[in-house]
């Protein structure tokens, strides 16, 4: 199972954090960990190419994680952008969810 693990302040999303498989399918077949995976890495590309945030992140594919971590000092343009980017990556997280709960934990808070 994946754990992903949402943290927000003031309703801004200020860290992710992916950890794990999904063991939905073998290694390389799995596409409900493609699938997040996609999401959460497309995510990271939108902060760091479209929003130009200089978000920290480390990523261990072995292990099966992801975290990222959002600065403090953005631009209002940036913060916009960022909510954007990750509210909409927060939502296509809870709709695989909601499809494939067995496989997939979330917690926002």
């Amino acid at each position: 199972m994946t754990s992903v693990i949402i943290k927000k302040q003031n309703d801004d999303i200020v860290s992710i954090v992916c950890d794990g498989h999904t063991n939905y399918g073998v290694s390389g077949e799995d596409i409900v960990c493609s699938a997040l995976s996609s999401i959460v890495q497309t995510a990271l590309l939108g902060l760091l190419v479209v929003a130009k945030v200089d978000a920290k992140f480390n990523r261990d594919e072995n292990r099966g994680y992801l975290s990222i971590e959002i600065p403090n000092n953005l631009s209002s343009e940036q913060r916009h952008d960022a909510n954007v980017i990750l509210n909409t990556m927060l939502c296509g997280i809870s709709d695989l969810r909601e499809g494939f709960s067995d496989f997939i934990e979330l917690e926002v808070s």
